[in-house]
């Protein structure tokens, strides 16, 4: 495993359960060539003095260093983690409601969910899809494993990943829009907005007012 060490007096926002860990708070890390290089291995981050601080994901092109999964040193990141909380989320917000087809329901939002980067929306338009943005380098490595648990958590057959260019390659990814899962959702949707009926590509985000 990845060890982050952070510099000394840069680890105050670590024990204030900050999840974001900048390039400029670390001193060094320590681990496997091969693993140094890698968008989202996992990382033991630790202060100077060697305390253990968290469980994070690397991300070696990005301002933002390392992303945090767990502030507990007994937790483990694996399959069954990015599991419970995608299933926390979908239990949040999707299981036993009703889903009107003009909306767009977020069922995951990064951090807030323990899912840092992650973005998942929920259209309810014909057989359904799910619209995922891998925004941050540890959620791309767990990409299979949060496809599997969103199917299984929301019967919902079709997924599609948004990329967006500029964040994607700020994190050191590559830009691959496209069908996770089932089929690609329709060239536009007509989705309510505030009121306001909206044409929307679910491919690429773009939306218009419709007069």
């Amino acid at each position: 495993m990845l060890i982050i060490t952070i510099k000394q007096g840069k680890e105050k926002s670590l024990l204030e359960r900050q999840p974001w860990i900048y390039a400029s708070a670390v001193e060094k890390v320590d681990g496997r060539p091969d693993e140094r290089f890698k968008p989202g291995a996992t990382a033991l981050v630790q202060s100077s003095s060697g305390k253990f601080l968290a469980r994070a994901a690397y991300s070696p092109k990005s301002q933002i260093r390392a992303r945090v999964w767990s502030f507990d040193p007994h937790e483990a990141i694996d399959h069954a983690l990015i599991k419970r909380r995608v299933k926390t989320a979908l239990d949040l917000r999707f299981g036993g409601k009703t889903h009107a087809a003009e909306t767009l329901l977020p069922l995951i939002v990064g951090e807030a969910d323990g899912l840092p980067g992650l973005l998942v929306d929920y259209c309810a338009q014909g057989p359904g899809y799910l619209i995922c943005q891998f925004q941050a380098a540890g959620v791309d490595a767990w990409k299979v494993a949060i496809v599997q648990s969103l199917v299984a958590g929301t019967g919902c057959p079709n997924v599609y990943e948004r990329s967006d260019e500029l964040i994607r390659k700020g994190e050191g990814l590559a830009v691959t829009p496209g069908p996770l899962a089932g089929d690609e959702p329709p060239e536009q949707v007509i989705l309510l907005e505030k009121g306001i009926r909206v044409a929307v590509d679910l491919c690429t985000g773009e939306r218009h007012k419709i007069r």
